[in-house]
C-alpha cells in the first residue's frame, strides 16, 4: 500500500501511524515518501521513495491518503497518473472525495486487509489553453477548471461556447467548468446544481456575472466548453483543482472536454450519494416521514 499524509497536521501524524502500524501486523507492505516518512514516527520496514513521480507507486494495489480536501487532491495526482485507486480518509471538514472518517481508521485497516472494496472511476477533465492559434498549456482535473479574474478592481470580461457556438458574454469574477464530482467543491459555492456522480455531464457555472442570462449550464459528457477572455479584457488566470496554475493573456480561449483518464477511486460502503450529501452538509431531514420501499 502506498500512503500519502498532511504531516502538517497533528492527527494525520497520528493517524497516518495507527494505518502503517494495522497494515504491517497484517503482513502488508506499506510504502511512503521519504520527505514525509521524516515526519513521521514509523518503523524500519516502511519503504521509503525519494521522489514524488507516477512510478511511485508501481507494484502497489491502493492509495491511502490521510487529509482534508487539498490532500485528497493531490492523492487524485497520484492516482491519475499510477491507475492505482484512491482510498480517501477524511481529516478535515467536508472531504466529498474520502471514503472513511478519522474515527474509522481499523475499519479502513480490516476492509483493506480483506479487501473488501470496490472501485468506481470518476471523470475527468481535460483542459487545453489556447492563445493566437497556439497551444499555450495543457492540464487535467478532477472537480474543476475555473478561469477567474486576476485583478479585484476589474471584471474579466468573456464569451462561453458550447461545441464551438457562441452562448453569451459577460463581465465576471470568473467562469468554473465542472465535473459531477466537482458539483459539490467550488461550483457548489458559486451556485451552481448539485449532480450525482452516476451522471454522465460537465458543467459550466459563472461566478458573480453582471448579466441577465448567467446560470449554470449542464451539458453531455462528450460536449466542448469553451471559455474565451475578450482582448481588451485583463488578463486572467486558470486553476485546476485550485492546485495547478496558469496565467491567461487576453484574447486566450480555454477549452474544457471530457478527460481521457479517469480517477479510480476505491469504496467501502455502499450508502447512496443522498445518503452521503446529508452527511456531509448535516442537511435537516429529521421531518421525513416516508420509509423506503
Amino acid at each position: 500500500m502506498f500512503l500519502l499524509a498532511h504531516t502538517g497536521r497533528p492527527a494525520a501524524v497520528r493517524s497516518a501511524e495507527l494505518v502503517v502500524l494495522g497494515l504491517l501486523r497484517n503482513g502488508i507492505g506499506v510504502r511512503v515518501l521519504a520527505a514525509e516518512a521524516a515526519d513521521l514516527p514509523l518503523p524500519p520496514t516502511v519503504e521509503t521513495v525519494p521522489e514524488a513521480s507516477p512510478d511511485v507507486l508501481d507494484g502497489c494495489e491502493l492509495l491511502i491518503v490521510l487529509g482534508g480536501d487539498g490532500t485528497l487532491l493531490r492523492g487524485a495526482e497520484f492516482a491519475r497518473a499510477s491507475g492505482v485507486p484512491m482510498l480517501g480518509v477524511n481529516l478535515g471538514r467536508v472531504g466529498f472525495l474520502a471514503e472513511a472518517e478519522r474515527d474509522d481508521l481499523d475499519q479502513v485497516v480490516d476492509r483493506v486487509v480483506t479487501r473488501a472494496y470496490e472501485v468506481e472511476e470518476r471523470m475527468t477533465l481535460d483542459v487545453t489553453v489556447h492563445d493566437n492559434g497556439d497551444v499555450l498549456h495543457s492540464d487535467w482535473a478532477l472537480n474543476e477548471a475555473a478561469v477567474q479574474k486576476v485583478s479585484p478592481e476589474r471584471m474579466l470580461e468573456v464569451v462561453l461556447a458550447i461545441d464551438g457556438r457562441p452562448v453569451t458574454g459577460f463581465g465576471c469574477d470568473g467562469v468554473i467548468c465542472a465535473t459531477p464530482t466537482g458539483s459539490t467543491a467550488y461550483a457548489f459555492s458559486a451556485g451552481g446544481p448539485v449532480v450525482w456522480p452516476e451522471v454522465e455531464a460537465l458543467l459550466m457555472v459563472p461566478i458573480g456575472a453582471h448579466a441577465l442570462f448567467a446560470k449554470p449550464l449542464v451539458t453531455t459528457p462528450d460536449s466542448v466548453l469553451a471559455v474565451e477572455v475578450e482582448p481588451h479584457t485583463p488578463d486572467g488566470v486558470l486553476w485546476c483543482d485550485g492546485r495547478r496554475t496558469v496565467e491567461l493573456p487576453a484574447g486566450a480561449r480555454v477549452e474544457v472536454r471530457r478527460g481521457a483518464v479517469p480517477v479510480r477511486l476505491a469504496r467501502l460502503h455502499h450508502a447512496s450519494f443522498t445518503d452521503r450529501l446529508v452527511a456531509k452538509f448535516a442537511l435537516p431531514v429529521s421531518g421525513w416521514r416516508g420509509a423506503p420501499r
